[in-house]
């Protein structure tokens, strides 16, 4: 098993009320899974997908991660357990602007002391991998969205995560660029990456093996593709 949250509420208290962001949220996720969560807009996708990815704390419940409790543990602890193994892709690229392609793939492994004749390696395979060696040094602003896109996902990629967490992927992008995206994703979820996606297309849903539907912060119900 790779996580597990059990009964997992998260609120915000706003005048003397409780507003719920999630609300008794039970998922266990194993090794190698692809899975979609969906929901109308303030369901809690996102805030479900930051617990997830330890961005988020929480007000109530568990959070297993490979056999970590991530609730009990430190906050430096926690932050050395997702760099290590959850890689992250937003709808907004999230690329840093002063920095050329190359220069973003490289951050993660900044922050691991890889050393540096191995970033060049490793930096190189991506580039390799998403043909875009021709893009290296180029700035983010100079590249279009779906070329924005495979850098975010290249950065995401970088460290050899187990665990893929990916916010809308393909919001920004045309219906061309987006089914690229999501043929990428189930390749790597082919190769053993588990990946969790928030998704409002049915389409995007579909290439995961079990969808699970929010309303209201909980969870609705499961459906397996």
């Amino acid at each position: 098993m790779l996580l597990e949250l059990k009964n997992i509420f998260k609120w915000v208290t706003i005048g003397g009320n409780r507003i719920f962001l999630l609300k008794d949220i039970n998922l266990q996720v194993q090794e190698g899974e692809f899975i979609s969560i969906m929901g109308p807009s303030g369901s809690g996708k996102s805030t479900l997908l930051n617990v997830i990815g330890m961005l988020d704390g929480f007000d109530e419940g568990g959070y297993q991660f490979l056999h970590e409790e991530v609730h009990k543990i430190k906050e430096k602890q926690r932050s050395q357990l997702y760099k290590q193994y959850i890689g992250f892709v937003f709808q907004q690229y999230h690329l840093i602007d002063e920095l050329t392609v190359y220069e973003n793939i490289e951050t993660p492994l900044l922050y691991q002391d890889v050393k540096s004749s191995e970033r060049k390696a490793m930096v190189a395979d991506m580039l390799d991998r998403f043909n875009i060696v021709g893009k290296k040094d180029l700035f983010p602003t100079q590249l279009s969205g779906g070329q924005q896109q495979l850098v975010g996902i290249a950065r995401a990629l970088i460290a050899k995560p187990r665990l893929i967490l990916a916010d809308e992927p393909t919001g920004n992008l045309n219906s061309k660029q987006g089914e690229e995206i999501m043929e990428l994703f189930k390749q790597l979820n082919n190769e053993g990456v588990t990946i969790i996606q928030v998704t409002h297309s049915e389409k995007n849903a579909a290439y995961a093996s079990r969808t699970i539907h929010l309303l209201d912060g909980r969870i609705e119900n499961t459906i397996h593709n």
